[in-house]
């Protein structure tokens, strides 16, 4: 019987992934995992295995890891730099493969057994093309031929390295993901997950969400938006020699001559300063040519005749900011993944930055459902007036999105359907009502019928069990929240900005905590979702009791906690704020 154990494997793990917008493809989790765990999966048995792409941390100690060169120089270059036996059989295979298994392997290994003059065995898909880059090869045929190459390995096809003498053989797990379609498709048919918590929920939808393209924003227009690149400063800073107190601008020792000229912010005038001299100067003012410091005034006397001379028990010091005190032009201000929020908008025009490379902003679509729900004028039988549509965009921009339209959905059978179809020039649609399981709770049918696929099925916490996110074939997100007003915000507030995460390739925050005196008071089975209010010694008060039928409940309200099981009086429980 074949085994693994005999030979070694070589997995791609590098790329641009143009197709799917730069994104970390490997990184990228179908049906609950990594692609590139599902490949690591199936070739653990080898014994040797190597990963060729960005180092990862998390990988385990005994998986080698190397980098192509150039890094994303393709395929042939990335086998090119892993170490290639020419005693054992190799396995090649990519990591964007999330069904391929150690059968699919096996089955390679015992093709390239059955021919004994074939140097190769490639896999077929189900369509009956040949999968090169998966395959098995005779480790000494594989040297030989990246050798014929002579060095020339980076953007080759993999046909390059096509020997006389293959064998093809079906296998499963073939289907790889190499376009936003393809990843969709991977990851339909499966029912949403239950999530055993609002924590757990989050990084499902993360995972799921199909990135925004990389767009070249000005500065000033990249609120709210996600850096795709580095944020380099184009200039120094200061970009020249300033004063940084007002005082006086001076050249060489003292004493010093005190000029009649004055030195002021924004001041061109044209004077030198020659040794023994000084002239007045304000705070942010250019040094003027010759100066060597400043003294700020506190430190310094003048003297009859104008002279200039430091007070005796004046520290000496220069209170000059010099060019570049804060960074040198190419300093990297920020990091991809950061979110541009005003300290990185003004951050990079500090910098003399014009344009970033960006996803995003999210631009939101709200909508408010059910046939009771009325706006303006009297309210009829039956009705409810609708309090949470009209302020439902300030909780999507206190997230980090944009609510660039909303709409009243009516309880109708194709309402929902026509809403996913219709709705197309948005990123995101969250939907409050129709989440829950009575008779006009049609959003799940809509999502199922639009082929969508949904992360998450319900959620493990009170209220908001009940909400849904999925994502659909286009990649616009889904958000269902329950029509309770209080579950609906507390669900947006502590779901949307994953939704942001996950589209913009965002670095999730780290989960504000604070400990809460009265956890044992209010602590359930599951997580609860409940306002909030700071003590003054810095602990938080949660609400045990409260309506949540309408907003009145959060007034006074700092922010919503999120109270996990078993948690007692003084633990630690994330903070959500609640907008001011």
């Amino acid at each position: 019987m074949t085994t693994l154990s005999g030979s070694e494997a070589v997995v791609v793990a590098g790329g641009r992934a143009t197709r799917m917008g730069g994104v970390d493809k490997p990184a990228l989790v179908v049906h609950g995992r990594r692609m590139l765990d599902s490949a690591l999966t199936a070739v653990s048995a080898c014994r040797r295995v190597t990963v060729v792409g960005p180092h990862r941390d998390d990988l385990a100690p005994a998986i080698g890891q190397v980098q192509e060169t150039p890094a994303g120089g393709g395929p042939v270059a990335a086998i090119a730099a892993a170490p290639i036996p020419r005693d054992a059989p190799v396995l090649t295979l990519a990591s964007d493969l999330p069904f391929v298994t150690a059968d699919t392997l096996i089955a390679l290994l015992d093709a390239l057994s059955a021919d004994p003059d074939a140097d190769a065995a490639f896999a077929v898909d189900g369509d009956g093309r040949i999968q090169f880059l998966l395959a098995a090869w005779r480790g000494a045929a594989l040297a030989t031929r990246l050798d014929d190459l002579g060095g020339e390995v980076a953007n080759q096809p993999m046909k390059a390295l096509l020997p006389d003498r293959y064998v093809t053989v079906p296998v499963s797990g073939t289907a790889d993901c190499d376009t936003p379609e393809d990843l969709h498709r991977a990851r339909s048919g499966r029912p949403g997950t239950v999530a055993a918590n609002p924590d757990r929920a989050r990084e499902l939808v993360r995972n799921v969400m199909q990135p925004l393209p990389v767009r070249k924003l000005p500065v000033r227009e990249s609120l709210g938006a996600t850096l795709s690149a580095p944020l380099v400063a184009a200039e120094a800073l200061p970009p020249v020699a300033v004063s940084a107190m007002d005082g006086y601008a001076v050249a060489g020792d003292e004493p010093w001559t005190l000029r009649s000229e004055i030195r002021r912010a924004g001041s061109d005038s044209g004077f030198t300063l020659t040794a023994g001299q000084a002239a007045r100067i304000a705070t942010g003012a250019h040094l003027p040519p010759g100066a060597t410091a400043v003294v700020r005034d506190e430190h310094v006397d003048v003297g009859e005749g104008g002279m200039l001379r430091r007070r005796p028990d004046a520290p000496v010091r220069d209170d000059t900011r010099r060019r570049g005190e804060d960074w040198q032009p190419g300093f990297a201000l920020a990091q991809p993944g950061t979110g541009i929020d005003p300290a990185v908008v003004s951050a990079a025009l500090s910098g003399e930055v014009t344009d970033v490379e960006a996803r995003g902003p999210v631009r939101v679509h709200v909508v408010v459902s059910g046939d009771e729900i009325r706006r303006d004028g009297p309210l009829r039988a039956g009705q409810t007036r609708d309090s949470l549509g009209p302020v439902l965009a300030q909780f999507v921009r206190w997230c980090g999105a944009d609510a660039v339209s909303e709409a009243h959905l009516r309880d109708t059978e194709d309402g929902f359907d026509r809403l996913l179809h219709e709705t197309t020039d948005v990123d995101a649609i969250v939907v409050v009502g129709a989440t829950g399981g009575g008779a006009a709770d049609q959003l799940r049918g809509a999502l199922t019928r639009a082929g969508a696929h949904i992360a998450v099925e319900r959620v493990r916490c009170k209220p908001g069990g009940s909400q849904v996110a999925a994502a659909l074939p286009d990649g616009r997100a889904v958000l269902g929240l329950p029509g309770n007003p209080v579950a609906a915000i507390a669900t947006l507030l502590v779901m949307l900005p994953a939704v942001i995460d996950g589209r913009t390739c965002r670095t999730p925050a780290v989960p504000w905590t604070a400990p809460l005196a009265n956890a044992s008071e209010v602590v359930g089975d599951v997580t609860r979702l409940l306002p909030a209010r700071r003590l003054p010694d810095g602990t938080w008060l949660c609400d045990n009791a409260i309506r949540t039928a309408h907003l009145a409940g959060l007034i006074d309200r700092q922010a919503i906690a999120l109270v996990p099981p078993g948690a007692a009086d003084g633990d630690l429980v994330e903070i959500v704020p609640l907008p001011r």
